[in-house]
């Protein structure tokens, strides 16, 4: 049986995580406030001042459910995982293709194909479904130039040029988002893409949603006996995961940044549900937060198909498919990584 990478997200400061049989617990007080089975986890996420008791980390750790600490605001602080599954052959060839140029770039192109591809499908959506409510022509130049890079794509082998094109069109991408906003509005107006710290509530909502897919895709690659450390389009970095960030890659246009787009647009987020600070940094409030993860983990319940396993199936799962087809490339079951298509 597949898991379904159900997360639990826990956002109530000072809470209290404990084990009572099979079950997580979650106080506030003395009031308990919430108690689900472990066996319906893959993973649990704490924001902020969430204490857990050894005894439910130890039950995790051999469930194979993991911990993650992130600070209120959703910074990576801290992890707690089991002993790491996966079959050392398949990582150790893992690191041979990472460590070859050429095969890397083979991955590589493949993973930006893939985004590329979902990134001019959703510029096309909105030009489909809103395209008297944005600037076109802003748009189908956007969607042009899309295709244009895919075909430069086709032949090319060197993996910096790879890396490069995916750069270039990124920009190409960011710099029509604002027309997806349909209400226009000057609480959610996105001029360009920033991070570390985000600089408005849009690229607040984008970066919060980009960290939930990043635990996900490294919660799938692990799962699937992967290094989530050692990627082919991202390249090594202390404390990076590169193969859960190359993973990402093709969902960011059709599941993150849709989702964000869908908060906005229907009015699920508010401008009072922001604060700003002194060094500019824009945070979400609690309230706030909680509907973005109810929406996250509601949108990983949409049914999508993937052409390439010729099946329906949640989102959710498609998570750990991307990563299983990962591996079974890296032994060589397959000839090639195949990047899901959104359509």
């Amino acid at each position: 049986m597949k898991r379904f990478l159900n997360t639990l997200f826990v956002t109530t400061q000072k809470s209290y995580l404990h084990k009572e049989g099979e079950t997580v617990v979650i106080k506030v007080g003395k009031e308990k406030k919430v108690r689900l089975p472990v066996i319906n986890l893959q993973g649990i996420v704490c924001f902020g001042n969430v204490m857990i008791s050894p005894f439910l980390m130890g039950y995790c750790n051999k469930k194979g459910v993991t911990i993650t600490h992130l600070s209120e605001n959703g910074r990576f602080l801290a992890r707690v995982q089991g002993p790491v599954a996966g079959n050392v052959l398949l990582r150790k060839e893992q690191y041979r293709i990472s460590d070859d140029p050429s095969r890397s770039a083979a991955v590589a192109k493949a993973i930006v194909f893939g985004k590329l591809s979902n990134s001019r499908t959703a510029l096309q959506r909105v030009l489909r479904d809103h395209g008297e409510k944005v600037n076109a022509a802003a748009i189908e130049r956007a969607v042009r130039e899309m295709g244009q890079a895919l075909d430069r794509l086709q032949n090319e082998s060197d993996l910096e040029v790879i890396r490069g094109v995916e750069g270039e069109t990124a920009r190409q991408y960011f710099s029509v988002f604002n027309e997806m906003i349909t209400i226009k509005n000057a609480d959610f107006n996105f001029r360009e893409r920033n991070r570390r710290p985000p600089l408005d509530r849009v690229n607040a909502l984008l970066s919060f949603i980009y960290t939930l897919l990043y635990h996900d895709m490294r919660s799938a690659a692990e799962s699937c006996g992967l290094d989530p450390a050692v990627g082919f389009l991202h390249r090594d970095r202390p404390g990076r995961m590169s193969l859960a960030l190359d993973l990402m890659e093709e969902f960011r246009p059709f599941f993150a940044d849709r989702l964000v787009l869908s908060l906005i647009n229907l009015r699920q987020v508010h401008a009072r549900g922001f604060s700003v600070a002194r060094n500019g940094a824009v945070t979400m409030d609690d309230e706030t937060r909680k509907t973005v993860l109810v929406a996250y983990q509601s949108r990983k319940q949409d049914v999508v198909y993937h052409p390439f396993v010729a099946k329906k199936m949640h989102i959710g799962i498609l998570f750990q498919i991307q990563a299983l087809l990962m591996a079974r490339f890296i032994r060589g079951d397959i000839d090639g990584y195949p990047p899901y298509f959104w359509r």
